[in-house]
């Protein structure tokens, strides 16, 4: 069978447009604040688009955390979980659903991704034992290997780093340094080599599963073992089912398998892979079990809810199961794809191919006359919500953390990410988000640069301030209004 005839529907017309095979049944009423007041919410949230409040936001494109929309099967699940702090029948249904989708025996709760990092930080990474090699960090990772005393080496082939390419798997690790690395610092050094899927700050690209095998050929050489971030493990399933050949024919189901049984430890942030609220670590090994069983009632909560509520568990259970699901799977790419070619084809540069989670812009280049001491991507974030309303993240050197010294240390790429959650859009949002973003690539040059006044120690994207380095954002709005005129 022809995967993509599953998912691919041609219309007569001969447009090219993603068609959902979904239907809303329960909608959320949104508004548009004037373009005025979102100036005056930027200054009350310091230029950082996390500190914003709803009210000013019309489309909230920050992330697919927790924000997916969840299927009436999910929400009908949560009306009949077992209340019981110990020993509930819902943990038992998530714990059969984590078996038979990530084909792991032992599983361990808790309450979303980053505290499943903490958890296994805390158990693997000591004095002696602190390198974590991995194909790409994320932010929570990052922080929870330095807060215990580790640190990360990134091992990318030099193609991941390239913003417009038609690489299909630019968050592959790179074999040859990874063996490199082992031997000039030992094996002994490193508690375990860490692949995300997809990797996150370089635009959500995928991974191979031929790279992931060669992973598993080195580790079992040295005797490592493989920690997967399976927060995006569906949607790298589904490319891998449109970009590997060997997989051309594959289910879900099976890609999946083959991705998590090369693994030793699968960790993951529910919010993201079963469009739930939750986390959870699972592994085949019962010593790798009892290694961070103690750990969960310690951080987390007792060993059959992890922190999390029996009905968001059950919400768990359901959209593990539906992750095997392409027609549920495949509506977010499919977006995110065809924003990124439609704003490609009108000069808007844009991270390629597209990858998962959400449409990146390369600020580094749309934003050249900004110097990256003055973030370019943080300041792109500001100016794109300035004119749309439409709230993005920042995902550069604002998201980066000082070095032990506290000196600055700049990221790899500059990029605005605009999230698109798993059946939350319509694709006439995803032409306004296309409009506006082509009007502001056009006046680019209006938009000047940020700098801190607010600066916490750990996360500073999450909570930092900032602020315009000119009255960059009155130029930008007097032009905006020039051009819209009483236009929202």
């Amino acid at each position: 069978m022809n995967k993509e005839n599953t998912v691919k529907i041609k219309f007569y017309n001969g447009e090219t447009i993603p068609l959902e095979l979904h239907k809303a049944r329960v909608v959320q009423k949104l508004n548009l604040v004037p373009v005025e007041r979102r100036l005056e919410a930027l200054h009350e949230g310091g230029f950082n688009t996390f500190r914003l409040t709803t009210q000013d936001v019309f489309l909230d494109m920050l992330t697919d955390s927790g924000t997916n929309a969840m299927s009436d099967r999910q929400l009908a699940a949560m009306m009949h979980a077992d209340d019981a702090y110990a020993g509930s029948q819902s943990f038992f249904r998530l714990q059969q659903a984590v078996e038979e989708v990530l084909k792991k025996k032992y599983f361990l709760p808790v309450h979303q991704g980053r505290a499943a990092e903490n958890v296994l930080a805390k158990a693997y990474i000591t004095k002696n034992a602190g390198l974590i090699p991995m194909n790409y960090h994320f932010t929570t990772a990052l922080a929870h290997i330095t807060q215990y005393g580790g640190r990360i080496v990134e091992l990318l082939y030099d193609e991941a780093y390239c913003i417009a390419s038609a690489h299909p798997f630019k968050g592959n690790m790179h074999i040859e340094k990874l063996e490199a690395v082992i031997r000039e610092h030992g094996r002994e050094t490193i508690p375990f080599i860490r692949m995300e899927a997809s990797t996150n700050l370089i635009g959500g690209q995928p991974f191979s599963v031929q790279n992931l095998r060669e992973v598993r050929q080195i580790a079992d050489r040295y005797g490592l073992r493989v920690v997967l971030d399976a927060s995006l493990l569906g949607e790298n399933a589904w490319l891998v089912i449109r970009r590997e050949p060997e997989f051309a024919n594959a289910t879900m189901a099976e890609v999946i398998a083959e991705i998590t049984g090369l693994s030793d430890i699968v960790y993951f942030s529910a919010r993201k892979l079963s469009s739930s609220r939750g986390g959870g670590i699972c592994t085949n090994d019962l010593t790798i079990y009892r290694e961070l069983e103690a750990l969960i009632p310690l951080f987390e909560g007792f060993l059959t809810y992890g922190g999390m509520s029996v009905r968001e568990i059950e919400a768990m259970a359901v959209g593990l199961y539906e992750t095997l699901d392409e027609t549920m799977i495949c509506q977010s790419p499919q977006f995110i794809a065809w924003l990124v070619d439609s704003l490609t084809a009108k000069g808007v540069p844009m991270v390629t191919p597209p990858g998962v989670l959400g449409a990146h812009v390369d600020a580094m280049t749309m934003c050249a006359h900004i110097p990256q001491t003055q973030y370019p991507a943080g300041a792109l974030a500001a100016a794109f919500y300035l004119i749309s309303g439409v709230r993005g993240m920042e995902r550069g050197s604002v998201s980066s953390q000082r070095d032990a010294s506290g000196n600055e240390t700049y990221a790899d790429m500059e990029l605005l990410r605009l999230a698109v959650p798993r059946r939350v859009f319509t694709l006439s949002q995803l032409k306004y988000v296309e409009d506006r973003l082509v009007w502001l690539h056009e006046n680019r040059r209006l938009i000047g640069g940020l700098k801190f006044v607010y600066e916490p120690p750990v996360l500073r994207f999450f909570m930092g301030g900032l602020a315009p380095v000119s009255d960059w954002p009155e130029q930008l709005i007097a032009k905006f209004k020039a051009d819209f005129g009483d236009s929202l």
